[in-house]
C-alpha cells in the first residue's frame, strides 16, 4: 500500500506530522536494525536468508492490485517473505530486509525522494508493530534461535501480528489523506476492506514460507506459485472490472464509470465549494457513415474521435463513450461557464479537421450540450438530462454548442409562464438598459459604451440577459427586444450628444435579427428619427452567428456598412468563425472573449493566444477590444501588446442611465483623463466603478 499523490500544501498539519513521524521514527528503526545486524548472523542463517531475500526483492516489483479503483496501490508479494523473516529470525533481519526491498523497488520505479523516504518508514513502522505483538505474546526468535514450526496455539499471535501490521499501515497512509482532500477517517474507512482482503491474501502464505525455509529451503521458490496465483487472480478480477467499466471499442470509460466519477466529483465540489461541468456530444449524420462505408468504417471513425477528444480536454477531465456516437466529458473545477465553453470549443475544433476513412476525406460536425453544477443541478441524472437537452438544442438550432437553459427545456414547467411574463414585460416597459464604458488602453479616454438590456422583474428583481434572451430568441420575442434596445439606446445617445458626450453606443443583435428581419431598415429608421449620424451606433454580433448562415450574415452586415454603421464581432476566439470568413466580413472591430483575458491574471500565463488575435486583427485593419479586464495586471499586459480598447470592471461596471450619464460627463466633458481617476497601471486603485 503506497502513499497518495503529493499534496499541494506541505504545511497541512496532519500530513506533515505523519510524514515526519514515518521518516524520523521509521528510518531510526532502520539504522538501529542495520547496526545490530551482525555478519555472523547472516552466516548462521545462510542460504535460507539469501532465498527469502531474493524472493522478497522480486515480489516487491509485483504488487497485488485487486481493483482498478486503487491503481498505483496494492500489497506487495514481498510482504509474505518479510513476515517469514520476522517469524524465523526476528526483528533485525526483517527490518533490514523490508527497508532494502522497498528502497530498491521504489528507486527502480523512479519514485520521488519524498515518497521513498515516507514509504520505507511507513512499512518499517508497520513491521515493528507486528514485532511488538510477538514481544507481548512472549515469542522470541533470532538468527541463533529461529522458529522452525508452528502449532495451533500460535494462530492467535500470528493473526494479531497481521492485524497490527495492517491497521498501523492503513492508519499511516490515511494520515496523508489531506493530499487528496479527504479526512483521516474517510481515507481509513474507504480503503479498509479492500486492503484487508489483499493484505491477508498475501500474509496467509508467510507461515508456510517459515516451515519450508527452516526444513528444506530449496523448496521455498515453489511458494511463488500460489503467490503468483493470488497475483493473477487479482489481475483477472481487475481486467473484468475494467471491461465492465470501459467501452470495448475506444477503451474510454463507459456510462457506468462516468456516473461514478460524476458522483465523486459532485461530492468533492460540494465539499470544496467549486463547480463542475458535464458535456454531452454526438456526431451529426453519423448514420450516413455506417450506411455508406459500413460499420467497420464507423467504428474506425469513433476510435479516431475518441483519441481527438482525449487530446482536446484538460488534464484531469474524463472523456467517456456513452454508446453509439454519443460521448461525454466531465469537467471538474469549473469556476465559470466560459471554462466549459472553452473546452467545448476546443473539442469542436479538434473534430473540425477532416477524417480519412477508406481513402475518403470526411467532415464530421458535432453537437455539444453543457450542464453546470450547481447552476443546473446537483445530481448525476439531472445533469445528464439537462446536458442532453442542451445538446439537442444545439443540434436542432445548428449552433454547435449550447449551455443548458431552462427556457429552452421543453420539459420545464416554468417555460410557458416565463414566455408569458417576458411578453408582458415588453408590454409594461419592464426592460431597461445599463451601460458599460469602453476606454482607450493608452490614455484612458472614453471611446464608447455598450448597452446591456436588463429585465426589472416585479418579484425577482433585476434579471440579467443570459436568463431571458435565449428564451426570446427561441420564441421570436427577440425581434421586439432588439427594436426596443436600438430605440432606447439611441434615445439615451441623443441626450448624451446634446450634453457634449459624443460617443457611440454598441447594441447586441442576435442571429435571428440578421436572418429574419430587415435590420438595416430598422437601424436606418431609428437613426433618422433621432437625428443621429451612423457613427453613433455600433452593432455587436457573436461568432456563433457566422456558424449558421454566413452568407446572410455577410449580406446584412454589408447593408449596414453601406449605411455607415460599424459592426463588431463579439466573444472572438471561442472557436466558431473561420479566419477566411473574417477576412471578408465588413466588421470594424473584434472583442476578445473574456475567458482569454482572464487568463492573463494567472501566474505564468502564456498570452500567446491574445497576442495572436491582436496581431491578426491589426493585420486586417481592425480595432481590438478586450472584454472582462478586471485587474491592473491584465490592463498592462494588454496595453503592452498594443490592444486598443478595454472594457470590464477595471474601467467600470454596467450602470443605469443616470449613473452612466454622471460617469461620462465627468470624464468626457468636465476634464481630462487625470480628473477621471484613470490612473497609471502601476497604481493600486481600480478605475472608478
Amino acid at each position: 500500500m503506497g502513499t497518495r499523490e503529493r499534496p499541494s500544501l506541505w504545511g497541512f498539519s496532519l500530513f506533515a506530522l505523519t510524514w515526519q513521524f514515518c521518516v524520523w521514527f521509521g528510518w531510526g528503526l532502520v539504522v538501529l536494525a542495520v547496526l545490530n545486524l551482525r555478519a555472523t548472523d547472516i552466516t548462521v542463517i545462510g542460504w535460507p536468508l539469501v532465498v527469502v531475500a531474493g524472493l522478497a526483492f522480486l515480489g516487491e516489483l509485483r504488487p497485488v492490485i485487486a481493483s482498478n479503483v486503487y491503481v498505483g496501490s496494492g500489497v506487495a508479494i514481498s510482504t509474505a517473505f518479510v513476515f517469514a523473516a520476522l517469524y524465523l529470525w526476528g526483528f533485525t533481519p526483517a527490518i533490514a530486509l523490508q527497508a532494502t526491498a522497498i528502497l530498491v523497488g521504489e528507486i527502480m520505479n523512479r519514485k520521488d525522494v519524498w515518497r521513498i523516504l515516507f514509504n520505507v518508514g511507513q512499512y518499517v513502522i508497520s513491521i515493528a508493530a507486528a514485532w511488538g505483538v510477538l514481544v507481548v505474546a512472549g515469542v522470541t526468535t533470532s538468527a541463533a534461535a529461529p522458529r522452525t514450526e508452528f502449532h495451533g496455539t500460535d494462530a492467535g499471535w500470528v493473526l494479531a501480528s497481521w492485524g497490527a501490521y495492517h491497521l498501523v499501515n492503513l492508519g499511516l497512509v490515511a494520515g496523508t489523506a489531506a493530499s487528496g482532500g479527504q479526512t483521516w477517517w474517510e481515507s481509513f474507512s474507504d480503503d479498509f476492506w479492500y486492503y484487508t482482503f489483499s493484505t491477508l491474501s498475501v500474509l496467509a502464505v508467510s507461515p508456510f514460507i517459515v516451515v519450508m525455509a527452516s526444513q528444506a529451503w530449496q523448496f521455498v521458490p515453489l511458494l511463488l506459485l500460489p503467490l503468483m496465483a493470488v497475483y493473477l487472480t487479482a489481475a483477472v478480477s481487475r481486467d473484468k472490472e475494467r471491461q465492465a467499466l470501459h467501452d470495448a471499442l475506444t477503451d474510454l470509460p463507459n456510462r457506468t464509470l462516468l456516473q461514478q466519477r460524476v458522483e465523486s466529483a459532485l461530492a468533492g465540489a460540494r465539499r470544496d465549494g467549486v463547480g463542475l461541468g458535464l458535456i454531452l456530444l454526438d456526431l451529426d449524420r453519423f448514420k450516413e457513415v455506417n450506411d455508406t462505408l459500413g460499420h467497420p468504417a464507423g467504428d474506425a471513425l469513433l476510435e479516431v474521435v475518441a483519441r481527438r477528444l482525449v487530446g482536446a480536454v484538460r488534464p484531469g477531465d474524463t472523456v467517456a463513450r456513452l454508446g453509439g456516437d454519443e460521448f461525454a466529458v466531465l469537467l471538474p473545477d469549473v469556476d465559470h461557464p466560459t471554462d466549459a465553453i472553452e473546452v467545448a470549443g476546443r473539442i469542436k475544433q479538434s473534430l473540425a479537421e477532416p477524417f480519412r476513412l477508406e481513402g475518403v476525406l470526411m467532415d464530421v460536425d458535432v453537437s455539444i450540450g453543457i450542464a453546470l453544477s450547481p447552476q443546473h443541478g446537483d445530481d448525476v441524472e439531472v445533469l445528464m438530462r439537462r446536458a442532453d437537452v442542451a445538446m439537442y438544442v444545439a443540434k436542432g438550432e445548428q449552433t454547435g454548442i449550447e449551455v443548458y437553459d431552462v427556457a429552452r427545456d421543453p420539459n420545464s414547467p416554468t417555460r410557458l409562464g416565463t414566455v408569458t411574463a417576458l411578453r408582458e414585460a415588453l408590454d409594461l416597459g419592464q426592460l431597461e438598459l445599463h451601460y458599460q464604458p469602453k476606454v482607450n488602453l493608452v490614455d484612458g479616454t472614453v471611446v464608447g459604451v455598450e448597452a446591456l438590456v436588463r429585465w426589472r422583474h416585479p418579484e425577482r428583481g433585476l434579471i440579467p440577459p443570459d436568463d431571458f434572451i435565449p428564451l426570446a430568441e427561441r420564441t421570436g420575442l427577440v425581434h421586439r427586444i432588439t427594436a426596443f434596445v436600438v430605440k432606447a439606446a439611441l434615445d439615451q445617445v441623443e441626450e448624451w450628444w446634446k450634453q457634449g458626450v459624443q460617443i457611440p453606443v454598441a447594441v447586441n443583435v442576435s442571429m435571428r435579427d440578421l436572418q429574419e428581419t430587415d435590420l438595416a431598415g430598422l437601424v436606418a429608421a431609428e437613426l433618422d428619427a433621432h437625428h443621429l449620424p451612423p457613427s453613433a451606433l455600433v452593432l455587436e454580433l457573436t461568432e456563433s452567428v457566422l456558424a449558421q448562415d454566413p452568407g446572410r450574415a455577410v449580406a446584412t452586415l454589408r447593408e449596414l456598412a453601406d449605411l455607415g454603421v460599424l459592426s463588431s464581432l463579439d466573444d472572438f476566439g471561442t472557436g466558431y468563425s473561420s479566419l477566411l470568413l473574417l477576412e471578408r466580413l465588413p466588421v470594424a472591430e473584434i472583442k476578445i472573449d473574456r475567458s482569454f483575458v482572464r487568463r492573463l491574471d494567472e501566474a505564468g500565463a502564456d498570452p500567446a493566444m491574445v497576442r495572436s488575435i491582436i496581431g491578426f486583427a491589426h493585420g486586417l485593419g481592425l480595432s481590438v477590444v478586450a472584454e472582462g479586464v478586471e485587474t491592473s495586471l491584465a490592463w498592462k499586459v494588454l496595453r503592452d501588446m498594443d490592444c486598443d480598447v478595454a472594457q470590464g470592471y477595471r474601467v467600470a461596471r454596467p450602470m443605469p442611465a443616470d449613473q452612466a450619464t454622471q460617469w461620462l460627463v465627468e470624464r468626457v466633458v468636465r476634464g481630462p483623463a487625470e480628473r477621471a481617476g484613470l490612473r497609471a497601471v502601476g497604481g493600486t486603485d481600480h478605475i472608478a466603478r
